[in-house]
């Protein structure tokens, strides 16, 4: 049991990811777009404080209604912080209506799993990021999560999925989802049946995990869609820390990509050994 004084400390000191300062160098007056948020993460009394340093911060969320978020419009509504930018409503896939090498950076904090087609929605964000610019991924790792007991989703999987234009209507995985995913780590509390109506109406709540990531997977989608990956962490008690860099030079990620790196042999994430 947490203690009242560790409360009483942490809420002048939050515990911060280690690499805390080297990640938020990256982002310190700069421009961007969160996909799916905002998050508590990012906030001053998060693991990683990024809204306290950067200068503007747009924000992009799938519907006017979501389970996160309550009822949201767009505008200039977005709130992080003590901050407003401005509220995109579309899938996070179809920025569109947002030009070319907009944003010096995009976050992403447990939305891309979201997603039935996650190579598609990233490649959208790199469209709209300059060149140079920082692709912040947090994700939750299988290991630590309702996800447990479900297979980690293959990379040749993803591609299959882009390269066939998969639409977020996609059902493939629901089968998977009803089997295989722990009710007793689920943080609605929820029971088969709720999961099962939940589930049938993804395409409206969005609550389903098509996909399943470790720290390898997340690792090999970087490296597949050519971004320089400048970092990979982990924050307990599940997340899975990913900056990624959209560059126009030939990118060597060998470090990242060897089997024997030590990012890979983390006891609680016993999945990661297996790339």
């Amino acid at each position: 049991m947490i203690s009242f004084l560790e409360i009483l400390f942490r809420k002048y000191f939050p515990k911060r990811i280690k690499n805390h300062n080297t990640l938020i160098s990256k982002f310190n007056g700069k421009n961007g777009i969160e996909i799916g948020g905002p998050s508590n993460i990012f906030t001053k009394k998060g693991f990683l404080p990024i809204y306290p340093v950067i200068n503007n911060l747009d924000g992009c969320n799938f519907s006017a209604n979501t389970v996160w978020e309550g009822s949201i419009s767009e505008g200039a509504t977005y709130t992080y912080g003590n901050k407003i930018g401005h509220q995109y409503i579309s899938d996070g896939n179809n920025l569109s209506m947002i030009p070319n090498e907009k944003y010096d950076f995009i976050l992403s904090c447990h939305s891309l799993e979201h997603f039935a087609n996650p190579i598609k929605a990233i490649v959208e964000w790199k469209r709209v990021l300059k060149n140079d610019g920082y692709i912040l991924l947090i994700l939750p790792h299988k290991d630590k999560t309702f996800d447990h007991r479900r297979q980690v989703t293959s990379l040749e999987h993803l591609i299959s999925d882009f390269e066939n234009d998969t639409l977020e209507t996609d059902t493939t995985h629901i089968e998977d989802v009803l089997t295989y995913h722990d009710l007793t780590l689920d943080p609605a509390k929820i029971d088969l049946a709720e999961l099962t109506a939940r589930t049938a109406d993804n395409y409206n709540n969005r609550c389903l995990h098509h996909h399943v990531f470790n720290t390898p997977l997340v690792v090999k989608i970087g490296n597949y869609l050519n971004f320089k990956i400048c970092d990979v962490s982990h924050f307990n008690p599940f997340h899975i820390v990913v900056l990624l860099q959209k560059t126009n030079n030939k990118v060597d990620n060998s470090t990242y990509i060897d089997p024997s790196n030590s990012i890979y042999h983390n006891p609680a994430f016993p999945s990661d050994k297996l790339m």
